[in-house]
């Protein structure tokens, strides 16, 4: 089974996969196409994705049954001890960019103190 889902693509791009699979919802797109297929649909859709975002998720041979790959998305794909995770950032996300401070946070502080 593969899915395959655009957020603002261009409509050639969208027809093009009504080719190979059956668009169930506006930018869902399903079916059960071959790996080698799937591939060269992929490919085609990374290049003619333009402004757009795509996701590909598909069925394999691993611990959670499936895998997805992502173009273009602020969603970052993530290996956690083999499994894989899709890490969403936040809107106020500085945590790549600043060091976390230092010391003690309020909620310890004040257990530690007893106020609390």
């Amino acid at each position: 089974m593969t899915v395959i889902v655009l957020t603002n693509c261009p409509a050639g791009l969208r027809g093009f996969l009504t080719r190979w699979l059956l668009e169930i919802s506006a930018g869902v797109f399903i079916g059960n196409p071959s790996a080698r297929i799937r591939d060269l649909l992929w490919d085609e859709v990374q290049q003619y994705a333009g402004q757009g975002r795509a996701l590909l998720a598909h069925t394999t041979n691993n611990e959670q049954g499936f895998t997805f790959r992502t173009h273009d998305h602020a969603w970052q794909l993530v290996d956690h001890e083999g499994l894989s995770l899709i890490r969403r950032p936040s809107q106020n996300d500085t945590s790549s960019t600043s060091a976390p401070k230092k010391g003690w946070s309020n909620a310890s502080k004040r257990r530690r103190f007893g106020k609390g």
